[in-house]
């Protein structure tokens, strides 16, 4: 499976959405909080182009916001 990153914030109620999401269905992930870290910050903004979260990377796709379906899809669940 690909390594799937998740960029989040402490308050970010759709970065919880996604934990559980990814929790239920058994994926592992990787969460890396921008809030916590400005190495992230600028790592965020070099793939996404934005600093919105939450930011899911799936191997080399990066998907901005929470986005059920398409996060479906491209894990397999």
């Amino acid at each position: 499976m690909a390594n799937v990153i998740l960029y989040t914030t402490n308050v970010c109620p759709w970065c919880h959405k996604a934990k559980e999401f990814f929790d239920e269905n058994g994926i592992k992930y990787s969460e890396k909080n921008v809030q916590q870290n400005k190495e992230y910050q600028a790592e965020l903004l070099e793939k996404s182009g934005q600093l919105g979260v939450p930011v899911i990377t799936v191997g080399e796709e990066v998907v901005i916001g929470f986005n059920k379906e398409r996060l479906k899809k491209m894990l397999g669940v």
